[in-house]
């Protein structure tokens, strides 16, 4: 059996997902798109939906031809956003941007800062840990917090942008009795041990 697609030009009366093409299939939506946009291939398993799109959604970049423009996936997995095939402009959650790459933790040389990689700072090394504390309590409760911070320090002498602090804080287990058997706040536990 022979099926048959329908083809719709400019002229004729146009289905909704048809507005903004030039030539449109009932089937697969827009085969041709206007000058100044670029046409996007939607697919679901072995459907394809054609859009005419005036920029690329997320993980595609945009590629002028003289027939046709295109919406073409990025192909770094790790990107979220980017300009050419392998040019990264935004990584996605849990990477840092460098240099158009998309880096699971920074090279030597660099920090990290925000989705970034910052070049010319380098990390000194992390500070001890704060003692475990819960709304400026030491003890009383069963669990709170404690943190650390690493210093960044520019190696170069011309400053182009501030090096970042880095710090990090986990969950700890607190001593479940205060002294007394009240809850104490920081200061009168250094009020007991002295």
């Amino acid at each position: 059996m022979l099926t048959l697609s329908l083809f719709v030009s400019v002229g004729s009366d146009l289905p909704d997902d048809c507005k903004s093409c030039l030539e449109c299939s009932g089937d697969n939506g827009c085969l041709k798109c206007p000058e100044k946009l670029f046409l996007f291939i939607q697919r679901e398993g072995m459907r394809q939906h054609g859009l005419c799109v005036q920029s690329c959604p997320l993980g595609h970049y945009g590629v002028r031809g003289q027939d046709i423009n295109r919406c073409t996936k990025c192909k770094t997995p790790d990107c979220e956003n980017c300009f050419s095939k392998d040019f990264c402009i935004r990584c996605k959650a849990g990477f840092h941007l460098f240099k158009g790459k998309c880096l699971s933790s920074c090279p030597d040389g660099t920090a990290p800062h925000l989705a970034d990689c910052i070049e010319g700072c380098e990390s000194g090394q992390w500070s001890e840990w704060t003692a475990c504390t819960n709304n400026g309590h030491l003890c009383g409760h069963r669990w709170g917090t404690q943190s650390r911070s690493k210093e960044i320090v520019r190696k170069e002498t011309v400053e182009t942008a501030s090096c970042p602090v880095l710090s990090e804080t986990k969950r700890c287990r607190m001593k479940k009795r205060c002294p007394g058997g009240k809850k104490c706040s920081c200061k009168d536990m250094f009020q007991y041990r002295m």
